[in-house]
């Protein structure tokens, strides 16, 4: 306004006009994010209480990146998901969530950390149409998360750290073997020495009789 009335005003008096006014300049805010909660979080007494979530990166043999999303039940130590690609953005988290909900039903909370990916508007918009909870660790605190940081560690050295790949076809399929014999054939030192799959069917089995 004052420039089209050929008035020129200098900064310094533009600001003390602005102290004295009271006058404030609107801030634009940030991104939203989804916020999620830090409260502690209780030891699941029962599958599909709580599932973390967490990322895993390797490379193909041409120096190309990929990443895995790991999902697990923390309760029967189950290994839910195990997505590999290029490029894992919050749509796709969500698309894989909704996956893995179609099979076995939802969680009550869902744990992971304060990636970009997973304090996107499409996770903040999937937990308000579904009602999961969703609860962020501690920056820096990795072992807040730590049924499926345990998980990622025994991934990255029995699987990823032990094959080369040349292509992501042949990483999905090495992946998703070894997926099927962490479930179905190795014994859990927390669940009795049994597998995650022989747990999660026990446990169906007293739920029901009970």
């Amino acid at each position: 306004m004052l420039e089209r009335q050929g008035i020129t005003m200098n900064q310094k008096k533009l600001r003390r006009l602005y102290r004295e006014e009271k006058l404030q300049v609107r801030r634009r805010g940030g991104r939203k994010r989804a916020l999620g909660t830090r409260r502690p979080m209780l030891v699941p007494d029962r599958a599909n209480i709580c599932w973390s979530l967490d990322f895993v990166s390797d490379a193909l043999t041409d120096g190309r990146r990929f990443r895995v999303l790991a999902v697990v039940d923390d309760y029967t130590r189950e290994c839910l998901a195990l997505v590999a690609d290029t490029s894992l953005s919050g749509i796709r988290v969500v698309r894989e969530l909704d996956a893995v909900i179609a099979r076995r039903g939802r969680p009550s909370a869902i744990v992971s950390d304060n990636g970009t990916e997973l304090t996107s508007m499409a996770i903040l918009r999937w937990c308000q149409q579904t009602g999961v909870e969703w609860h962020y660790i501690a920056p820096g605190k990795p072992m807040q998360n730590g049924f499926v940081e345990s998980f990622n560690g025994r991934f990255r050295d029995e699987c990823l750290n032990e094959t080369l790949f040349t292509t992501l076809a042949e990483a999905r399929a090495a992946i998703r073997s070894w997926k099927e014999d962490y479930n179905q054939h190795r014994p859990h030192s927390a669940l009795g020495n049994r597998t995650p799959a022989e747990f999660a069917a026990q446990i169906s089995l007293e739920t029901r009789a009970a």
